[in-house]
C-alpha cells in the first residue's frame, strides 16, 4: 500500500514484519515439526522462542499501546468509535492469548518443555498467530486508510517522532 503519512508507513511496515513472523510461527508449530517438543540441543528453537517472546513483550505491546494512547482517541473524536471499539476488543483478545504464551516461552527458555506444556504452547501460538494476523490485516484495510485522511502533516510528524523514539 502507498501511504503518504509517516505514521501509517511505519505501522504498515510493522504489520508486514509481524505477518512474516507469524508465518514462521505457523511453520514451527504445525506439521510434524510442531507435534513434538524440540530435540535437546536444538539451536534453532531457543533463537525462535526468543524472537517470538521479544515480539510479544516489546513490539506488539508497544504497537498496541501507541494505538490506544495516541491514535484511538483521535479516531473517536472523528466519529470512528465503532472501529476503535472493535480494535480495542481485538487487542484485549490478543493480549489474553499472548500473556500465557509468553509465560510458556519463558519457561521453555529456562529449561526443556514437558510434552503437555508444548501442546499448550502450540495451541496458544497458533491462536495468537491467527488473531494477530487477522488484526494486522484489518488495521491495514480499515485503520490506516482512515488515519491517512485524518492526520495532518504536523500531527503525523509529531506522532511519528513520538512513536519512533518510544
Amino acid at each position: 500500500m502507498d501511504f503518504q503519512r509517516q505514521t501509517n508507513k511505519r505501522l504498515y511496515e510493522e504489520h508486514a514484519a509481524t505477518l512474516q513472523l507469524l508465518g514462521r510461527v505457523e511453520r514451527v508449530f504445525t506439521g510434524r515439526a510442531g507435534a513434538y517438543p524440540p530435540a535437546a540441543g536444538d539451536a534453532e528453537w531457543p533463537a525462535f522462542a526468543r524472537t517470538l517472546l521479544l515480539a510479544i513483550e516489546v513490539e506488539v505491546a508497544r504497537h498496541f499501546e501507541f494505538e490506544e494512547r495516541d491514535l484511538f482517541p483521535r479516531l473517536e473524536e472523528a466519529g470512528d468509535g465503532d472501529l476503535v471499539a472493535l480494535l480495542n476488543e481485538e487487542h484485549a483478545t490478543i493480549r489474553a492469548v499472548a500473556e500465557p504464551l509468553a509465560g510458556l516461552l519463558r519457561q521453555t527458555l529456562a529449561g526443556e518443555p514437558a510434552p503437555a506444556q508444548w501442546q499448550t504452547m502450540k495451541t496458544l501460538a497458533l491462536e495468537f498467530s491467527e488473531r494477530l494476523g487477522s488484526h494486522a490485516q484489518k488495521e491495514d484495510g480499515a485503520l490506516l486508510p482512515v488515519l491517512e485522511n485524518l492526520l495532518d502533516e504536523d500531527t503525523d510528524r509529531d506522532l511519528f517522532g513520538a512513536y519512533a523514539s518510544g
